[in-house]
């Protein structure tokens, strides 16, 4: 079955990168197929930080995002990656990777994907 698999959080301080990677296995590519990133604070809603379609060029973001991160895909498709730049404390989160195979329109809802990651830690402090 679909595996996610987040690597790539850890401690930085404010104003630091950090590059996360989402792996897919036993993901299906040749179907219609999106892919996102979203994250959970402490006391906090998961939010939605940014989807991508991996077959095509569209990428949407949470305004809150745009401009710092960064989403996208390795040329096998199999690997998203989110890039974090100009990191503050309030983006301190567990970060999951989430896909979803129904469409490849990609969305910032949350009930729209099925496949989720374990998440990965962020801390920025």
């Amino acid at each position: 079955h679909v595996q996610l698999v987040e690597s790539g959080g850890g401690s930085v301080q404010p104003g630091g990168s950090l590059n996360l990677s989402c792996l897919a296995l036993w993901f299906p590519y040749d179907v219609n197929n999106r892919m996102g990133w979203f994250r959970q604070a402490p006391g906090k809603k998961r939010e939605a930080v940014a989807t991508i379609q991996p077959f095509g060029d569209r990428k949407y973001y949470t305004d809150s995002f745009k401009g710092r991160f960064t989403i996208s895909q390795d040329d096998a498709k199999n690997i998203i990656t989110l890039q974090m730049d100009n990191l503050k404390d309030e983006d301190t989160a567990t970060y999951y990777c989430a896909a979803d195979l129904v469409t490849d329109e990609p969305s910032l809802l949350e009930t729209q994907y099925y496949y989720w990651g374990q998440g990965t830690q962020v801390t920025v402090s």
